[in-house]
């Protein structure tokens, strides 16, 4: 059986015999469907395109690097949300209020993109179609949804982004007296939006005017082991294997990222791509099959999760240190894990991933690089790390 892609509507159709013409889902004569199966030719094609572009935009240097993350969660498990963070990772409580939109708590953690936990208060939620999967539609609002980038000039950035049909979730720029910030709509191929904000000074102040304080208190847990788990590495997003492209390209077109590697694990259908600012920076990667989820039961871990919880990022990565060791010791807090370490010091890398959170629906990996260490992931620990989330 073949399996056909349209490579406008990106619908995939599977058929005996050989094919092409027009699809049958668009129904467009001049879009011809063709054999499907990822690969890097394209995109490392695209990114001198997509380079290109940036600088003829003028977009060369208007996007830096990550800042924040908002991840939203249901009302009644916020607390318990923070809390987690608070225990399981080195981030800190630093301020909480609300306005008449959200209810907001920001964490911090040294050198590290900040993390705001929310919760909804009003209006309609632009993220839940993604999140109706029969595994997290229990938490109809719980999601990562926005990957916050710098820039040292919002009015600009926008003015170029909407004359290339970028449309943002506000009309306008909001303006609070110490940033300017807006967002871009969900993206249909990962699910998380891109939001840019330009900061009026060096204090990162996420209040909104008119917004209060509340009241709840948090006891940061005085354990040695949360000293060693540092800034958030990077994330993860599990994406269809036929949006995969689009979802890479996307991101590129609205940051100044660039592709910059790709892991197959062909035994589990699974491709993990890396998009890269630079080597100090947060990465942003994204997972997906090789080839597109056929309805059968064979179609790999990364394409399962997406049946079973959607489109969603899969796991925030802190980069840590003595990772034996603070392993041991998030296990004797109560973490469960989905495998334990891989890698080694000697093959330069080391990771895991903790189970999924009940109130976020997010993995925590924990990864140690040792100096020398050429590359950013190794082709054995992802695949381990693949099959584990067979496990959710």
């Amino acid at each position: 059986m073949n399996k056909l892609i349209c490579p406008k509507c990106m619908a995939v159709h599977f058929v005996e015999e050989e094919a092409s013409g027009s699809c049958p889902t668009c129904h467009l004569d001049e879009h011809h469907v063709y054999n499907f199966r990822n690969s890097d030719e394209f995109l490392e094609k695209e990114v001198p395109r997509v380079q290109e572009e940036r600088r003829d935009l003028g977009l060369g240097g208007l996007v830096g690097g990550l800042s924040f993350v908002i991840i939203n969660t249901e009302p009644e498990r916020q607390r318990e949300a923070v809390k987690e963070f608070l225990r399981y990772t080195g981030f800190v409580y630093s301020d909480g209020f609300e306005d008449d939109r959200f209810r907001t708590c920001v964490l911090k953690a040294a050198g590290s993109p900040s993390i705001l936990i929310r919760s909804r208060k009003t209006g309609t939620n632009p993220f839940s179609s993604f999140n109706a999967a029969p595994k997290a539609a229990h938490l109809p609002n719980t999601h990562l949804e926005t990957f916050v980038f710098t820039t040292p000039d919002l009015g600009r950035y926008t003015s170029i982004q909407s004359s290339r049909g970028v449309y943002f979730q506000e009309d306008s720029i909001l303006d609070t007296d110490s940033m300017l910030y807006t967002q871009s709509i969900p993206s249909q191929f990962h699910g998380s939006s891109i939001g840019f904000v330009q900061w009026k000074g060096k204090s990162m102040d996420f209040r909104t005017r008119g917004s209060v304080s509340l009241d709840w208190e948090f006891v940061k847990p005085q354990s040695a082991h949360l000293s060693r788990i540092f800034e958030l590495d990077h994330t993860a997003t599990r994406i269809h294997a036929q949006h995969r492209d689009e979802a890479v390209i996307e991101f590129m077109e609205l940051t100044n990222y660039n592709f910059s590697m790709a892991i197959y694990v062909k035994g589990f259908n699974s491709i993990t791509s890396v998009a890269r600012l630079s080597e100090n920076d947060f990465a942003m990667v994204f997972t997906s099959g090789i080839l597109p989820d056929n309805g059968q039961e064979d179609v790999g871990p990364t394409e399962q999760f997406i049946r079973n919880y959607g489109t969603r990022v899969h796991h925030l990565a802190f980069r840590t240190g003595k990772i034996d060791s603070t392993y041991k010791a998030l296990v004797d807090d109560g973490m469960g894990f989905l495998l334990e370490l891989v890698g080694s010091p000697e093959e330069g890398l080391q990771q895991t991933f903790s189970l999924g959170s009940p109130n976020t629906l997010l993995v925590n990996e924990y990864i140690q690089r040792y100096g020398g260490f050429d590359g950013f992931f190794t082709t054995g620990n992802v695949t381990l790390l693949t099959e584990s989330t067979g496990k959710q």
